[in-house]
């Protein structure tokens, strides 16, 4: 008996590696563009925790801002502000020194006061934010006496150059100390272009 020898011929081959290729080349660009659109959700994810971070920092330091001019008695016996507020600041701005540190977008100024002594002593509070030469916005916090940050966090990544600006409800570096202050900056990454933030907050003291 003969056994049976038919299989595919050389076209049936060809035929079928063509249709695999085609197959193949089209399930490559659906892996592709769907770990493209992974990476793009994660990183605007990461951005957006970023914002979120800097925004209940920012908030809660806006509304502490406020140094009290102890040296003067405004009419109605209150105690008057002085400039409080610090546009493109030095770290040694007005004479309060908060560093070695670069160049602060703001930096924002607060009276605390030590209670674990008598008579209470009055101390002065900075927090700069600042962006450094990676591309990081950072929140830098100095507590008076001492001039070295008790804290350097770092709150957001791949920010723009030149994209932070600062905008006050009444003249930033007045003494009459603004009811808000807020911080818009662009952070940017290659798979989701240009994020916007603003963070803003509103002054507690009166």
């Amino acid at each position: 008996m003969r056994r049976s020898e038919q299989g595919f011929t050389l076209v049936e081959l060809l035929i079928t590696m063509t249709l695999m290729g085609v197959v193949t080349v089209g399930l490559a660009d659906l892996v592709v563009n769907a770990l493209h659109q992974m990476s793009a959700t994660s990183d605007r994810l990461d951005m957006a925790q970023d914002a979120q971070l800097g925004a209940a920092y920012f908030s809660g330091d806006v509304a502490a801002v406020g140094l009290r001019d102890y040296g003067a008695v405004a009419l109605d016996g209150s105690l008057p502000f002085r400039p409080s507020v610090q546009l493109d600041a030095a770290d040694s701005a007005g004479g309060v020194v908060c560093g070695p540190l670069p160049a602060a977008a703001v930096r924002l100024l607060s009276d605390d006061w030590d209670t674990s002594v008598i008579p209470a002593v009055r101390r002065t509070v900075v927090v700069a934010y600042y962006v450094n030469a990676a591309g990081e916005l950072h929140r830098a916090r100095c507590l008076g006496p001492s001039t070295t940050p008790s804290s350097d966090l770092r709150l957001a990544t791949n920010v723009k150059p030149g994209s932070l600006t600062v905008t006050c409800s009444s003249t930033c570096e007045s003494a009459v100390v603004p009811e808000g202050v807020s911080l818009r900056l662009s952070m940017s990454r290659p798979s989701t272009g240009d994020y916007d933030v603003v963070l803003s907050g509103l002054r507690r003291q009166s």
